[in-house]
């Protein structure tokens, strides 16, 4: 392994992260055997890009499997590169689950080495195409989470080929997996309801990118992002202009920052505002493209998506505490 990881040296760099997964396999990766299982007949061990898979997966996978992320709270994965120890994790997982659609730009060519060796799947890529939503440039909305039923799909994706992998455990998935979307189903409902008593002219979502569309469209938001869908994107000072006119005209009185963005762009947006004499106020963290901390409510899928369902409904309802 001492000349594998010596090999990697020679390899390392963003354009060659591929070759160095093909150089770890050719040099023997450890834990699996021909069908794919644990070789010490223990846990499953899956690795996701992000959390808002990784924790569901954990659920559903219950004591049957061992569920790392790679990216954590704060972690931006439309800039995200693997590292030496992500491609170390990568290579002595079983099983390997991303989001897709272009989320973890960086990683795609890890993923399409990778996944000619083990079960590595992109959810995003197992959904409907006319389900989901595009920018005026034709690029697809990644930020799927944030539609339930969406997100159940992708789950539901993930699960079958969870199942196809370790088939003795099929009917303890499948149970696990029911008795999670009935939680998500009472969330949905939850979200629908309490985001509904915003008053109409009021239900105009502002955050520094484009990734609440799902969300937005789920919930009857209207959904302004700064930047595009990727973080990329840049933001000029027209987009800041025109989001002032737009809090100016319909009157928001919030404005939202994202835990994997930078804020100047949001607090450009409330100084533009003032001096239109608006007071427009900052209307607390919402979790975008990365969730709280492990063993916080909000290191969890369904109390990441609560906390920014509530933080909304807070900022814009007018009935915050």
């Amino acid at each position: 392994m001492r000349t594998c990881f010596n090999s990697l040296r020679k390899f390392w760099g963003v354009a060659a992260v591929a070759a160095a997964i093909t150089v770890m396999t050719a040099c023997g990766g450890a834990g699996s055997n021909a069908d794919g299982a644990a070789e010490d007949g223990k846990k499953i061990r899956i690795v996701t890009t992000i959390a808002q898979i990784a924790e569901p997966l954990s659920v559903i996978g219950g004591d049957k499997v061992s569920v790392q992320s790679l990216m954590g709270p704060g972690v931006d994965p439309h800039l995200y590169n693997a590292t030496q120890g992500d491609i170390g994790k990568l290579e002595n997982s079983d099983m390997i689950f991303y989001s897709g659609l272009h989320l973890e730009a960086n990683m795609v060519r890890v993923f399409e080495e990778i996944g000619k060796k083990k079960p590595t799947l992109g959810i995003g890529e197992t959904l409907p195409k006319d389900q989901l939503l595009k920018d005026e440039e034709g690029n697809t909305d990644p930020h799927i989470w944030f539609d339930i039923e969406l997100w159940k799909q992708g789950l539901a994706a993930a699960t079958e080929k969870l199942k196809e992998h370790a088939g003795e455990h099929a009917d303890y998935f499948e149970a696990n997996k029911m008795k999670y979307f009935a939680e998500l189903d009472a969330l949905k409902k939850e979200s629908v309801t309490k985001l509904g008593e915003i008053p109409k002219d009021k239900r105009v979502l502002i955050t520094a990118h484009d990734a609440f569309g799902y969300f937005g469209r789920m919930l009857g938001l209207e959904v302004i992002g700064l930047q595009g869908l990727s973080t990329e994107d840049e933001v000029g000072l027209t987009d800041i202009e025109d989001t002032v006119k737009l809090l100016t005209n319909y009157k928001v009185p919030a404005v939202f920052v994202e835990s994997s963005i930078n804020p100047a762009s949001i607090q450009a947006v409330i100084e533009g505002a003032k001096k239109k004499g608006l007071d427009v106020k900052q209307g607390g963290e919402l979790f975008s493209d990365a969730m709280g901390a492990a063993g916080t409510p909000e290191g969890t899928y369904i109390g990441m998506y609560r906390h920014n369902v509530d933080t909304i409904y807070k900022a814009l309802s007018g009935k915050g505490e």
